[in-house]
């Protein structure tokens, strides 16, 4: 039990996404195990038939949070209960150049809990009087800097730049990871500019439907602080399953 608890510990303490198994009913009564993202595990509920199928359930449940209790078949045909409770890292934001929406997004991202970070190869852009709720500010080319930072899941990411020279590189990286949203900014005519060029580049189009672009929902935005709020609107449509371009909603006309 303590190499359980000692590796909650650990992966709670390094932000590593995993589900904490159950038993709470069956035996051996309150055996854990710990399953993480790439189907590694601490402990085992007694069983390797069940604990095979209690890991393919905790990575499901996982990239949602989810807390729930299900029950499961021995191969002796005995009915088991195990709850299954999902430990993620924070939610993150990283915003790819400190332009002036970037602003206002990530003091509003702060709001809804975000741990913010905002990533421009321009030091006189990139500065704590102009992103004073930022968690981090990170100055260096923004491929290279995401190339260091964990894209899981749990992270949105958001490219600002207005420069192929920095999105596209960006681009690369973000759809290589595992990010939960990838959005850019630019109209029509530039985002689909932007896809023919990484479409070049060897990405397919599965993979190029993953960036949300023009970026944010079409309100009406005019402001830099209204441009953001249409871009967590959308971020929060698409966190909640609700992705408008899945049931027929326009994206934002431009935010260029």
């Amino acid at each position: 039990m303590s190499a359980i608890l000692s590796a909650l510990r650990e992966a709670i303490e390094q932000e590593i996404p995993v589900v904490q198994a159950t038993l709470v009913q069956g035996e051996p009564l309150g055996a854990k195990m710990l399953v993480y993202e790439d189907g590694r595990t601490v402990g085992s509920l007694g069983d390797p038939d069940l604990d095979a199928q209690v890991i393919r359930d905790a990575q499901d449940v996982l990239p949602r949070g989810e807390a729930t209790t299900r029950s499961y078949t021995r191969a002796s045909g005995e009915t088991v209960d195990v709850y299954l409770e999902s430990f993620l890292p924070p939610r993150r934001l990283i915003v790819v150049g400190a332009v002036h929406i970037a602003i206002p997004l990530v003091a509003m991202a702060k709001e809804l809990g975000y741990y913010t970070i905002v990533i421009d190869a321009r030091e006189f852009f990139a500065t704590r009087e102009r992103f004073p709720h930022a968690d981090e500010l990170i100055v260096a080319w923004p491929d290279e800097a995401l190339q260091k930072l964990p894209l899981g899941p749990q992270t949105d990411i958001v490219i600002l730049s207005h420069d192929e020279k920095f999105e596209d590189p960006a681009l690369a990286v973000a759809l290589r990871s595992r990010a939960g949203y990838i959005g850019a900014v630019g109209s029509r005519k530039t985002s689909e500019a932007r896809k023919e060029r990484l479409r070049r580049a060897g990405f397919t189009d599965d993979e190029l439907a993953r960036i949300h672009g023009p970026i944010g929902l079409d309100i009406g935005a005019k402001t830099p602080a209204e441009i953001a709020i249409s871009i967590l609107a959308e971020i929060i449509a698409v966190r909640s399953g609700r992705d408008p371009r899945a049931q027929g909603l326009q994206p934002a006309k431009a935010t260029a």
